[in-house]
Order: structure tokens, then sequence, then C-alpha cells
């Protein structure tokens, strides 16, 4: 498949006799795709029942005579004001109870079934009127699920809705109150329509019961994003996408990506830096105008896993945003090696966001292609480059990874709900793991838990809330906290881990403050959290005290703790030498991919970076044939 790129486009904002001239210029840049429509409800339907397609018809001819393709995006991310006048209680509420109003987007509740209603007849009439279309060859699904943090809300009827599914699960009040263990403080519920919803308690709510709410609101986002699957699917051959974000665990990208034909995420390295990775005041500085050298390498890998392979970046960032804390200039040439990367982790298009910058509203501080007047903005010329060097460059491909890590939403559920220590976070957890393995020079696959080890030569799993009995058959590396609970968030009587084949009990946990980590014999230390176990399997590392700290069964390893960067390191070497996998220890700047093809050079710096006989310069990318 030849790699594209694309760009998103509001035709809605702009005068329709420069349609034809943007729709040219699009082309001129070899861009492929153009994504429309999907916050255009109130020009679509402007009053109930009242519709007003002829604008999107002539928008879609536009730009399909112009030799563009087409995704066409469901709206449902921004419902009119009528619509809330109709449907005066589906606003979601957050956690305080509060009322999240009208005056910006993703103004619903996605357990409001009237809401989710109309949200399946728009796509339905969408679908009807535009599925055979020539010109559309994509859809995408709402936008930006848990955007804003939305995906969970308490209203009534989440109440409602989860005491519905509580029944479904548990079937007897008597069953529930056994698993989440609410003879504790006299929690115990004689019906299920006195269950309540896990905020607004004097302290802190039944792990248990948060875990379960937290099961129920992504089923709600699976739900909410099939209706509108299904409707397309009657009607359209085209593929179905959605736009997933960074470093979300509100949902189960899994799930909802079964309903999908191809995930894509909207990449926005620099805001993520300083906003979701949790860096270091140095690392901010260093990596200021170009992104975190690992956070979106990790999402192109996590996202290729949830949708069978197929994935897109559908916003990519092309110069500041106006959503984070601060908001600078990318450094030259970033845009074209963040396209790349993308390219060389599998994905089929890259599309910029957006096409012109807007001049009004909440985003008119967010760059695009072009300025507000039409003149090209930087990240034109990137986008031409890019699509330039497509053209001449064949396929890559996307080649298997010989190194795996799984990535599990219900582990980050549960952490997040008993986190035990202020600074333990699942998703930074396996990032940590993540990046030794990049620094490595690993390609990685991101998989779920399902995963059969015996295709990779080494597969990770840190911090598994359970772990089946299928994550056997080559060398796992498991732990911390792998194995800790059971399905509800409880202690297991036989203690922990519950793994097959491990002979090593967890006598108690300590979460360790930022001023205390525990050295290892031999160099690396535990960080955030350590494991107090008693084993009779094969001790492999070592607290300084003597005390196990990593204990091996067959091809079974066990971390009693939360590696530091020089610890995975150790650990690495070791397991590669073993597993006769070649290993780098590559610059803080440089990282690589490799593809059925080629090996893919980053340089993430601000300045040229030489390394294996080859000068980068910053913003380097640099390909070569395997």
């Amino acid at each position: 498949m030849k790699r594209t790129i694309g760009v998103c486009y509001y035709p809605e904002h702009w005068p329709e006799d420069i349609w034809a001239t943007d729709a040219r210029r699009m082309a001129e840049a070899g861009l492929s795709w153009v994504r429309i429509g999907e916050f255009a409800w109130s020009r679509m339907e402007p009053k109930p029942e009242h519709f007003e397609w002829d604008w999107l018809d002539r928008a879609i001819e536009t730009l399909g005579a112009a030799g563009l393709k087409v995704i066409l995006g469901t709206p449902t991310a921004t419902p009119p004001l009528w619509m809330l006048n109709k449907h005066p209680d589906m606003l979601a509420h957050d956690e305080a109870g509060t009322i999240r109003k009208f005056g910006s987007r993703r103004h619903y509740c996605f357990s409001h079934d009237g809401y989710r209603q109309e949200a399946r007849r728009i796509t339905r009439l969408m679908a009807e009127r535009y599925g055979k279309n020539p010109y559309i060859a994509a859809w995408q699904t709402d936008n930006e699920y848990d955007c804003h943090d939305t995906a969970i809300s308490y209203s009534p009827h989440a109440y409602g809705a989860f005491q519905d599914w509580c029944a479904q699960r548990y079937q007897s009040p008597d069953a529930l109150n056994s698993a989440w263990g609410n003879v504790f403080w006299s929690m115990d519920y004689d019906s299920f329509d006195q269950l309540g919803l896990p905020n607004q308690t004097v302290t802190e709510p039944n792990p248990s019961h948060v875990l379960a709410f937290r099961r129920f609101s992504s089923d709600q986002v699976v739900l909410f994003n099939r209706v509108q699957c299904d409707e397309i699917r009657k009607n359209s051959q085209a593929p179905i996408i959605h736009n997933f974000m960074g470093r979300i665990t509100s949902f189960d990208h899994y799930d909802v990506g079964a309903d999908l034909d191809i995930s894509s995420w909207d990449s926005y390295p620099m805001g993520f830096l300083l906003d979701r990775v949790g860096a270091t005041d140095d690392d901010k500085a260093h990596f200021l105008r170009q992104g975190d050298p690992d956070f979106q390498a990790f999402h192109h890998d996590l996202y290729r896993a949830t949708s069978n392979g197929r994935w897109w970046i559908m916003e990519q960032q092309p110069g500041p945003v106006n959503w984070a804390p601060w908001n600078p200039a990318p450094l030259p040439g970033m845009p074209r090696l963040w396209a790349w990367e993308a390219f060389a982790h599998g994905a089929e298009t890259v599309c910029y966001f957006r096409w012109r910058q807007a001049p009004f509203a909440q985003e008119q501080m967010h760059a695009g292609l072009l300025q507000p007047n039409s003149t090209a903005a930087p990240a034109l010329g990137d986008a031409a480059q890019v699509a330039a060097e497509l053209a001449e460059l064949p396929d890559v491909g996307t080649a298997q990874a010989q190194v795996a890590l799984v990535f599990d939403y219900d582990s980050a559920y549960a952490w997040e709900t008993q986190p035990q220590g202020a600074d333990f976070d699942y998703f930074q957890m396996v990032f940590d793991c993540y990046r030794a393995l990049r620094r490595a020079g690993w390609s990685v696959d991101v998989v779920p838990k399902t995963v059969d080890p015996s295709t990779y030569k080494i597969t990770f799993a840190p911090g598994l809330l359970t772990v089946p009995t299928s994550l056997s058959g080559g060398l796992v590396v498991v732990g911390p906290r792998a194995g800790s609970k059971t399905e509800e968030l409880t202690i297991p009587e036989s203690l922990v881990p519950q793994i097959a084949g491990l002979a090593t009990k967890v006598t108690y946990v300590e979460s360790l403050p930022p001023f205390a980590p525990m050295s290892l014999k031999g160099g690396g230390a535990f960080e955030k959290w350590r494991e107090a176990i008693e084993t009779d399997d094969a001790v492999i590392l070592q607290l300084e005290d003597g005390a196990p700290a990593a204990v091996r069964a067959d091809d079974m390893i066990y971390l009693a703790g939360w590696p530091n960067p020089s610890l995975w390191r150790r650990l690495l070497v070791q397991v590669a030498q073993e597993q006769g996998l070649p290993i780098m220890d590559l610059p803080r700047d440089i990282r690589i991919r490799d593809t059925q093809t080629h090996r893919f050079w980053f340089n993430y710096g601000p300045k040229p970076v030489m390394w294996n006989d080859m000068t980068l310069p910053a913003a380097g990318v640099h390909w070569e044939i395997l």
C-alpha cells in the first residue's frame, strides 16, 4: 500500500468561492486525503428535521473533483443547541456533580440513550446520502473520545445505566457484595437500584466499586461508537476510523478498535511533552521544539495493535498549538520528521491539522498549513516535501518486531483506582519500559495481554492486574504488581503474584517517595515501588541488603519493583545476550525503527548528532535498505 498524506479542512468556515482554490492547492502540495464534517452538525441540520445538505454536497464534489479522497466525519462531538433544548438532560456531570454545559464541544453523556439514538440517526442519514459517493473514501466516527475528560460521566443517566450494567455482570446483590467485599464499612446492598456512583463519598469509595464503574464507562464509549459503525456499514464499503488521543486510559481502545477498520490518533508532540508525558524540566527544555523522542512512537505502536495493524495519523501537529501550558513553534523540519516516523511505524496516512488557521473562536491560536490570510505557513513546505519523498520511495511495509510490550487498559483502571503511591502510574511504568527498549535500538510491538509470547524473542508485561495462563511459551518479563489482585481488585487468599509456574510470594509492598530509591547490588535501583518477596525460584537480582529483587522460573522473570533507567538497561543487556538480540545504547536524541525493507533513523535533538558513521542534523531523518 502506498503511503499518503492529507489534511483536515472545514469548508463551512470559509467562503464557498475559495473552496476550489483550496482544493487545487492541496493537490498541488501532494496531499491525497481531506477530512471534513466532524464539527458541522449545526450546518447539516440547523433545526430539528430541517436538513441543509447542499453545501456539503458541493464541498465533497469540489474536493473530489480536484483528485482528493474525502474522509467524512460524523458530527456527534458537537451537537447543536437545539439538541440540548430537545434533550436538556443529555449533558455529562463531572465527579463533583457539576453539569458540563453547552458552549464548546463534547457536551454529551455517553450513557444518555436519547442522544445515542440521535447520533445513530444523523449517522444513518449521512451514510444513506453519501455511502455510495465515489469521493467518500473513509469515515470518521465522532472526534477524540475522552477529549476534555468526557468519557466518564456521573449523570443521572450514567447512574441508571450503571445499575443495569452491574445487574448483568453480577446477577444478584449478594454476588456483588461478595465480589466487592461490601461487608467492610457496612456497604452492603439489598438491590441493584440502591447502588450509587462512586463519587462524592466522605473518603475514598470502595476500589472494587470504582473499578466496576471504570469498566462500565468504557463499555458506554464502545456502545456509542458501535451504533455509528453499524449504520455506516449498512450503506458504505469505505473503511471506518476513529481518531484516538495520546495518553488516554479512560476507555479500552482495543474494544473500540474491534468495531473499526482503521485506528488513528491525533499526534501533538510538543503539546504532549508539556502537558502529558511527566517530563523533567531538563527534558522539557531540551525537547521543547521537538517533543519527547518516544511518546509518539509508543502510540504509533499501541494504536497499530487496536485494529489489526491498520492505522493512521488523523491530526499531525503543524506548528504551535493553542491548548498546552506553553505553545512554542516546532524546530524547522519536525513536521517532516513526525510524519516519517509515523510511516516507519506502519502508518498508512498522515493528515496534518489543519489546512488554514482559523481567525476566530477557541482554536484561532492553533497553526495550520496556511495562515489565516491563506499565505503558506512553514509546515506547508514540510508536507509538500514528505509528499515528494513518498512518491520516490517504494512502500516500506511494516515488519513484526522481535520484542513485545503489553499494554492493558484494565490494569490502568486498577492502578489509577488504587495507586498506593502518589506517583504510581501504570502508563508511566509501561512507558519507562518502552523508552528503555527504544534506547536499546529495538523496534517494539505494543500488544494486548492475549499476545502469544512464543512469537517474540521477549515479551514485557509490567503491572498486569491479572496474568493470563496464556502469557507463556516464550521469555516473559512481568512485575511489579503483576497478578497481584483478583478481577475485582481484591487480594486473593493464596497471596500474590498469581502467576502460573512461579514459586514466589509477596509478603508486603511499599511505595517509595522520589527521595528514597532502593539500590541493587551491581547497579541500578527500584523507584516508586518495591515488593518484599519470599521465593523458591532462582534469584537473579538482589537489593543491597541481599533481599531478592528479581526471580526467574524457566521463561518467566518477575521484577519485585519499578526499575530506574539504569536497572532497565542492566536487565536488557542480560536478556539480549541470552536471546541473541543485538543491542545498542542509543544517544539521548537518536531513535531507530525497522520496517520490512528499511531502517529509519531520527534525530529528536536540537543539534546535529554523530552516530554510526553518520551525522544526523537537528530534526534529521535518514533511511537505509536493510
